[in-house]
């Protein structure tokens, strides 16, 4: 059976890994310091803390779960951290060194959180009795919060998951404000039992030097696996993010899940949208924008979120939601200040605590019912020409929005890949104001105004340089057609249209992009409009214009996004021209038609 292929990773030495990854978190946070000897991350005033008298919290377990769990060392969290090797318990012998580092000569003791793993707890409980015959006080809290299991009877008990990062939020403003000990162990023990958390994966982690932990299938997602890549309670097809946040919450606030967690209406809750580590920021915030929804529609008030990346499993794409129950005690902590890097704080208005989902702030943005010119005074075109205006914008939008996948393919070469999808929205903004032949909503009997008015929508439903350059050109054309609506006056807008692209957008003919279709198709329309009939010019100015896109295939970037991609990788036409020759062909087509 062949090897599986090893998955790539920006490190030197796997076996070094783990150590360099220390070494560069304290390089760049030279608040903390590394135990010599040691994987252990503590805070560099150590012995001022200390001599306080507070307790130390001390929490740690296998590596790749950054920013657990170092990042969470610093006042107002954790006291220090210990690091095993990668998705492994750290030795008992780090973990006594590490309480032994904060705990002599700390009179306060001190506090070990662990997630249940059978390696935390042995480890973990081996260096505590060690520490204990030392004669140092030290107690621990172990967090089993995953609501993924369906049944209680496991031999190893429900995992700890990314609710681990609250009870060191908990764990560590106690400890700030002087509690002792045993009120902070207790406090913390019953918000294991307040919270749960559930995970839902998209696809698997890799550990240095392997391949991918377990295999998802392309249009696949794994409900409750754990945070080193174990099996969930079910594999399901790809949902989309509102029907995957129904179905995590779902299960973890089932009754008929034995490890369910208990939500009622009414209930005020704190709530953490955890990135598991290959999740993009944009999916991570549409994901809280439907938890939150989810839990407010159930009567749920959502009075703290958190957001970002607490508790990854290296790269594994996914999300994991952690729900806990509220109360004056466990808000007042939240609320704490920490210097910690790790720990995310939400924006909240002056003087406000409770978190609530704020209304819309009105503005002055432009009412896309206001995009239509209606007040142009341009020259009236026949009423015959308007309904043919109107099958030539009907045409050119259809044409554009059935090519959408194409023009895509050919921008995945040397842009992002949305050329088709950007131009399909402009076009299908269009059709929406367009209306029927016999009653449009844009002023067809008025090429003037028609043109800017397509302008401003182009300009607000395609965004980026494609709409502000087909926005430009539009612009630019229509006062062409002011007074004049003769072909060699649609010429002229042409060549003002083209003449504004380069102004403004820097480009020329000969750039490979839109322009070279553009001015190709001039070129033609000048030589030959006046010498055939219109429609016969216009038929050899797009047979123009598309051959010039497939001949910038040929050419060499040096305008726009295809500028930065090398020669090699743009073997195909340039999307931008391609799609000039699209709609051109499209404009006659719908004339020869209808004429």
């Amino acid at each position: 059976m062949s090897e599986l292929p090893k998955s790539k990773k920006l490190i030197n030495a796997v076996e070094r890994c783990v150590d360099e990854n220390l070494e560069g978190f304290v390089a760049v946070n030279p608040g903390l310091r590394l135990l010599k000897g040691h994987r252990v991350v503590l805070r560099a005033d150590l012995d001022d803390y200390k001599a306080s008298g507070k307790v130390a919290v001390l929490c740690g377990g296998g590596s790749g779960h950054e920013p657990a769990h170092a990042g969470y060392v610093g006042p107002g969290m954790l006291t220090g951290s210990i690091a095993g090797a990668v998705f492994a318990s750290p030795p008992p012998s780090t973990i006594l060194a590490a309480i032994r580092a904060v705990g002599k000569g700390n009179t306060g003791g001190v506090l070990l959180v662990i997630k249940n793993y059978t390696g935390d707890r042995l480890n973990f409980g081996i260096a505590a009795e060690r520490a204990k015959v030392d004669g140092l006080c030290v107690d621990m809290v172990v967090v089993a919060e995953d609501c993924a299991l369906t049944s209680a009877d496991k031999t190893a008990g429900r995992r700890g998951l990314c609710g681990t990062v609250l009870i060191h939020k908990l764990a560590g403003a106690l400890a700030e404000e002087g509690k002792p000990l045993e009120d902070i162990v207790t406090i913390c023990k019953q918000a294991v039992t307040s919270m749960g958390t559930i995970g839902m994966s998209l696809s698997p982690c890799s550990l240095p030097g392997s391949g991918p932990s377990f295999h998802l299938q392309p249009d696949e997602m794994e409900l409750g696996l754990g945070i080193h890549g174990e099996a969930g309670v079910s594999r399901m097809k790809l949902l989309k993010a509102k029907a995957a946040v129904a179905t995590m919450i779902d299960h973890m606030t089932s009754p008929t899940n034995a490890t369910y967690l208990g939500v009622n209406k009414g209930d005020q809750v704190a709530l953490v949208v955890n990135n598991l580590g290959g999740t993009s920021v944009l999916e991570i915030n549409i994901m809280s924008k439907e938890v939150i929804e989810c839990l407010e529609s159930r009567g749920i008030s959502v009075q703290r979120a958190y957001c970002g990346s607490f508790m990854t499993s290296l790269e594994m794409a996914g999300v994991s939601l952690t729900i806990m129950h509220l109360d004056d005690t466990r808000r007042r902590c939240l609320d704490a200040p920490t210097e910690a890097v790790g720990w995310t704080r939400p924006l909240l208005p002056r003087g406000v605590k409770d978190r609530t989902t704020p209304s819309v702030m009105c503005g002055d943005s432009t009412d896309v019912g206001n995009l239509v010119v209606t007040t142009g005074t341009g020259k009236h075109v026949q009423e015959a020409t308007s309904h043919l205006l109107y099958h030539v914008f009907h045409g050119v939008c259809d044409t554009l929005i059935a090519s959408e996948a194409q023009l895509n393919t050919l921008d995945t070469q040397s842009g992002d890949g949305d050329c088709g999808s950007t131009l399909k929205a402009g076009a299908q903004a269009i059709l929406q104001h367009l209306g029927t032949e016999s009653a449009p909503g844009l002023p067809l009997i008025q090429p003037e105004s028609l043109l800017l008015s397509v302008a401003a929508i182009v300009e607000q439903s395609m965004g980026g340089s494609s709409g502000a350059l087909y926005s430009l050109f539009l612009t630019a054309a229509a006062k062409e057609l002011s007074s004049d609506v003769s072909p060699h006056a649609w010429m002229s807008a042409l060549q003002s249209g083209i003449s504004a692209i380069t102004r403004y957008g820097g480009a020329e003919p000969g750039d490979r992009t839109m322009l070279d279709s553009l001015h190709a198709a001039l070129q033609c329309l000048q030589q030959h409009l006046g010498k055939m009939e219109p429609l016969e010019a216009l038929e050899m100015a797009v047979k123009h214009a598309q051959d010039m896109a497939q001949k910038t295939a040929q050419m060499k970037a040096k305008a726009g996004r295809a500028s930065y991609v090398s020669t090699e990788h743009q073997t195909q036409p340039d999307p931008g021209a391609y799609a000039v020759g699209v709609w051109l062909g499209a404009v006659y087509q719908a004339i020869k038609t209808n004429t």
